[in-house]
């Protein structure tokens, strides 16, 4: 078999379409983009790799193409076309993500990060949010889901911008930008928040149900969640057993203690004779 055949047959074992015309296999990664391997050396074997944007104009197709990289071997091949699939679908959900195209998330409003294309946000109540970070780990999409509650110190802080958005309201777009500014503070600093993991997905639908839930569940967490330092206030009160306290044993106790277990000793061998 060639190489392209050898190719063909692992990719349609793992449900995934190719075609192959004269010297190029075309493999579908969405309508209206393939992927494209020439072979180069048959005997190594070896083949470049590329991007191919497919327009269909009348009857012809035009490729705007690039090379992305080359692989040696069967595995390579697939193991690149899977890659390839998965980015789609990260771009996709960070996409339906943005438009809000599924109605379970229609009270979230997901924005951007403006430094991490895979990170998007989105207000729950005026002083929490959710964190979707969407990502690719070689062929497995996954999304992890974060809820971020604001620390007691950044509070005055929200309900000061609160009274900067409400005088920024008659001005188009502003108050927008402004509350997805607060917003990304929020996120951008959990060390100063209330941190709330919610998993990692690999089931887009199942993601959907999940962010459904943080928006109806979110200000009931927000009240809940509680910070460390409270907690470590709550266990300073107890008396914590330090080895030190051995130094204040008198000899007289050491004494005492010998004996109790001389007695114990002795009340055992007793009952060993009863029996």
């Amino acid at each position: 078999m060639s190489f392209f055949e050898d190719i063909a047959t692992s990719l349609d074992n793992a449900g995934i379409e190719s075609r192959v015309n004269d010297d190029v296999m075309f493999v579908p990664i969405t309508s209206g983009i393939e992927i494209q391997f020439i072979e180069i050396d048959a005997d190594l074997p070896a083949a470049n790799v590329y991007i191919a944007n497919a327009v269909a104009d009348d009857e012809e197709e035009l490729f705007d193409s690039a090379l992305v990289s080359v692989v040696f071997s069967v595995d390579d091949a697939v193991k690149t076309v899977l890659g390839h699939i998965a980015t789609d679908q990260v771009v996709t959900v960070l996409q339906d993500l943005l438009d809000g195209t599924d109605e379970r998330i229609a009270d979230l409003e997901f924005f951007h990060d403006p430094f991490d294309a895979r990170v998007v946000y989105a207000g729950v109540t005026h002083t929490s949010v959710i964190r979707v970070c969407v990502e690719s780990e070689e062929t497995t999409p996954t999304a992890s889901v974060v809820f971020i509650a604001l620390g007691e110190e950044l509070a005055s802080y929200a309900n000061e911008r609160d009274e900067v958005l409400a005088s920024l309201h008659n001005i188009d777009g502003a108050t927008k930008r402004q509350q997805q500014k607060l917003l990304y503070d929020i996120a951008s600093h959990p060390e100063d928040n209330e941190v709330l993991e919610l998993g990692t997905f690999d089931d887009w639908d199942k993601l959907f149900d999940v962010l459904s839930l943080a928006a109806d569940q979110g200000a009931d967490w927000e009240s809940q969640l509680v910070p460390f330092d409270e907690y470590d206030d709550d266990y300073s009160e107890y008396e914590v057993f330090d080895i030190s306290d051995y130094d204040e044993i008198e000899i007289d106790d050491i004494d005492e203690i010998a004996e109790m277990d001389e007695y114990a000793d002795d009340l055992e061998d007793f009952e060993d004779t009863d029996e």
